[in-house]
């Protein structure tokens, strides 16, 4: 339990660092590169996300019911780490621009810990978890490895931050509604990743239109 604190409270102090750099890289742009720009109309038509399942049960256990979104939000996050972690590590290697290096060294530590986390918290709900990305992550992955230099760290940028934007409501909804204890805490951790990610990602100056998810519809 130490371990996980202290591992919290450094990734908030590194996420509080990297808030401030990006003041200092974030420039009030946005970047399209050749080839790898769409609108979001072609992110949903060239990378469509799966096929959803109605899932409406709820489950009783010793920490509070586990209800739907609860359990779209674990899986999710593992789902997000299947992809996310190894495409860091590459990332790491093969990005051409030094910020777009230390960013991913951060997201991939995260990531490392957030997958740690996300199976602990399945294995004790009883939460079945995905094993592999699922279509729409990998037509990302294949977006990316099919570039190389600027071009490379320009779509790497794009596809991380539109997904991490994907489950970022999300995670806010399900820690404000959950009454099971175990979720509320891990969608608090998460949601501090998340938004770090985010950050650190709008920090390399390299977001676009194309990077961002639709906002979901006002009701009045």
């Amino acid at each position: 339990m130490v371990k996980v604190f202290s591992f919290l409270v450094l990734s908030f102090i590194t996420i509080l660092v990297h808030s401030k750099d990006v003041l200092a890289h974030n420039k009030t742009r946005n970047y399209d590169s050749t080839g790898s720009n769409v609108t979001i109309a072609g992110v949903e038509r060239n990378c469509p996300p799966p096929a959803g399942v109605v899932d409406d049960a709820v489950w009783d256990t010793e920490w509070g019911p586990v209800t739907a979104a609860d359990r779209l939000l674990v899986r999710k996050v593992r789902l997000a780490s299947l992809w996310e972690l190894p495409m860091a590590q590459e990332a790491i290697q093969r990005a051409q621009g030094a910020r777009v290096r230390q960013i991913s060294a951060t997201i991939e530590a995260q990531h490392v810990f957030l997958d740690s986390a996300v199976r602990s918290v399945g294995q004790q709900l009883g939460i079945d978890l995905p094993t592999e990305p699922n279509s729409q992550q990998k037509c990302f992955i294949n977006d990316m490895e099919s570039r190389s230099g600027h071009d490379y760290d320009v779509t790497y940028v794009k596809w991380l931050r539109f997904a991490h934007g994907q489950i970022f409501e999300l995670t806010g909804t399900v820690r404000s509604t959950t009454q099971n204890s175990v979720v509320r805490s891990f969608a608090e951790t998460a949601n501090l990743f998340v938004l770090g990610h985010m950050q650190m990602l709008e920090s390399t100056g390299f977001t676009a239109n194309s990077s961002f998810p639709v906002a979901p519809p006002v009701m009045h």
